[in-house]
Order: C-alpha cells, then structure tokens, then sequence
C-alpha cells in the first residue's frame, strides 16, 4: 500500500509545473471564449456573400472548432441564429470535420512524446501507463486503464466511452473541459477509439442541434 502511494504521489516539483499550466489554462479558456463572442458574425458576414467567402467561412469554422478550448457548437449556434435552417447543413457538416481534424491531430501525437510530457508534470503513473499502452491493441489498452482508474466512476466511463464521448459533447460549458476539439484530440491520444468507430459517434453526437433547427425550419 505504501509503494503504491509512493507511485501516485506527485512530486514538489510536478506540482510546481502543475501550477504554471493554471494562466496557460486561463488564457486558452479566454480566447476561446472570445472567438465565440466575435467570430460568429464575421463568418456570417462571409456566408451571406456566398461563392468563395462562404467556402472561406466553411474552412475557417473548420480549423477554429478543432482547436482545444473554442466553442465550436456555440460558434455553429450564431451562424444558424443568423440564417435559420439553410446554415444547419453547413454547420453539422463542419463541426464533424473539425472533430475528425482534432482527433487525426490526436492520433499523430507519438505514445513516447505524451508519456514525456506527463513525467514533465510529475505524473509518473500516468507516464507508465501510457508507455505500457503504447505497443497494445486497443481492448487490451482498455483493460490496463481500467485497471488502474482512479475512483468509482473513471472505469465506468471508459468501460462506456462511447456515450460518454457523445454526452461530454453535448454538454453545456464542454470548454471548461477543452471543447469539441479537446475532447476529440483527447479521444484520439488515448488511442482507444479506432477511427472507424469514432467517426459515426461525432456524427450521432454532433446531428441533435444542427437537426432541429433544420426540422423547425
């Protein structure tokens, strides 16, 4: 028991390091929230000129969504306050490719790179588990996670990622949690989600609001 402690504790200096990422946090949160304030009617602006400006707006609501911390579902709201039922298509469509970017973005981060960063922040378990992962295949991953949760709930939720991908990002204020884009490059570094099971689970989790804002139309 006391070994095991030993393992989990967090070292003075990780939790030192720990501290520094709060106003790294605190910034990231903030611009992402002020995207969502001022970039919805830029992009409308784009997409009432139709043509090129509106495969601009398309492109740009694509790579802003996939970055951690903005509110891309927010963002996709204010395009469809602005143009009712005809920006549903468009919005549902990119904030599909702009959690697929996030999670390819995800998958590209190398195990080795990732378990580095943790002992960085002094979280040698989680360093070793994602080292133990790294040659796995993905049930056995599974396993070794839920092995080694902390907690009651953290092995339930990974026993059932799926839904708890699709409710974390239909959750309200997700972006205190990193957004669409986080929780999809977060989906994709843990690398228990094989595309083709991902890619139908955003297309369920993203298809309720863009739905009904084209069926009230």
């Amino acid at each position: 028991m006391v070994r095991e402690r030993e393992e989990v504790a967090m070292t003075p200096t990780g939790r030192r390091r720990l501290w520094i990422l709060v106003p790294l946090y605190a910034a990231a949160l903030g611009a992402g929230l002020w995207l969502a304030r001022t970039l919805p009617g830029w992009l409308a602006a784009e997409y009432a000129m139709g043509g090129a400006m509106l495969v601009t707006a398309a492109v740009v609501y694509v790579m802003v969504s996939a970055v951690p911390f903005v509110p891309g579902a927010e963002i996709g709201m204010g395009l469809m306050l602005a143009f009712g039922a005809q920006a549903a298509p468009l919005v549902y469509l990119g904030m599909v490719g702009a959690l697929c970017l996030a999670y390819a973005a995800g998958r590209l981060v190398p195990a080795p790179v990732l378990a580095r960063i943790f002992l960085a922040l002094g979280l040698r378990r989680a360093a070793g588990l994602v080292s133990q992962g790294a040659e796995l295949d993905s049930e056995s991953r599974l396993e070794l996670f839920v092995e080694n949760a902390p907690g009651r709930w953290v092995p339930v939720l990974l026993r059932h990622r799926y839904l708890a991908l699709v409710l974390a990002l239909n959750f309200p204020g997700s972006a205190l949690v990193g957004g669409g884009g986080g929780l999809a490059m977060l989906a994709g570094m843990s690398r228990l989600y094989p595309a083709w099971a991902f890619v139908p689970t955003v297309l369920l989790a993203v298809a309720p609001l863009p739905l009904v804002v084209f069926l009230m139309a």
